[in-house]
């Protein structure tokens, strides 16, 4: 069945000596993956290897079989040309780390319109902006809505966050938790939005464990989650 659909890059993969496996999460479809044959020797087809780096947004005209077999584009384009995101370190920094959590994280084969939505506009929103030290946890945190595991604030008052039950407790328990100083950061980040990030003001040190924690609870909640390589790469950028 051929389909025209948005899809947002999550990783690619060199197979054999000019191809490339593409693996997208796109709007029609959910996770789709995709072989490109010969896309890194054509310089006259409509497929450019350019398109397909990390979290770049596309449009495009793909062949689904639904038959958990890889599947191929015909044509694409880029919906949304990033300003930023590619070309500043930080940002790209960011992306690679992001790219990898996402790739790691959504595991759907079917439509999923409100985290695209999400995945969408809060990359659009990083290619925009400046300050942007907090996007990724605040990012994350987020993402767990779609996800299915947003941390329970119902007793947001209390002092520890169990990470295992995904909820606040009164007194530490055998379970990881989140308490001390970042317990006060993962509660500011819960309560606010993209465009207040910039006001949790952190040392890099506090920031580099809340992340590496949030990565723990991701961990917990996602059967076959792996850990980003690029995390060590981030906390070098952001140092």
């Amino acid at each position: 069945m051929q389909v025209t659909t948005k899809a947002i890059v999550l990783s690619t993969l060199k197979f054999g000596d000019t191809s490339l496996i593409v693996k997208a999460f796109t709007f029609s479809d959910g996770l789709k993956s995709y072989l490109l044959k010969g896309v890194l020797a054509s310089k006259k087809g409509k497929l450019k290897s350019a398109y397909f780096q990390p979290l770049t947004q596309l449009e495009i005209v793909a062949n689904h079989k639904n038959k958990g077999t890889l599947e191929t584009i015909r044509e694409v384009r880029v919906s949304y040309p990033y300003q930023s995101l590619h070309f500043d370190i930080s940002k790209n920094a960011m992306t690679m780390f992001l790219a990898e959590m996402l790739t790691n994280s959504i595991q759907e084969e079917e439509s999923n319109e409100g985290l695209f939505y999400y995945v969408e506009s809060a990359l659009q929103w990083l290619d925009t902006n400046n300050q942007i030290t907090n996007f990724h946890i605040y990012f994350l945190l987020d993402l767990t809505k779609y996800l299915g595991f947003y941390p329970d604030v119902t007793h947001i008052s209390r002092a520890y966050f169990d990470l295992l039950e995904g909820e606040f407790i009164d007194i530490a328990n055998l379970n990881p938790n989140i308490s001390g100083e970042n317990i006060n950061y993962f509660k500011r980040f819960l309560g606010t939005n993209f465009d207040a990030i910039h006001n949790v003001k952190m040392k890099k040190v506090d920031r580099q464990q809340l992340l590496q924690t949030i990565v723990l609870y991701f961990e917990l909640h996602l059967q076959g989650f792996r850990k980003p390589k690029s995390l060590a790469i981030l906390n070098e950028v952001f140092s």
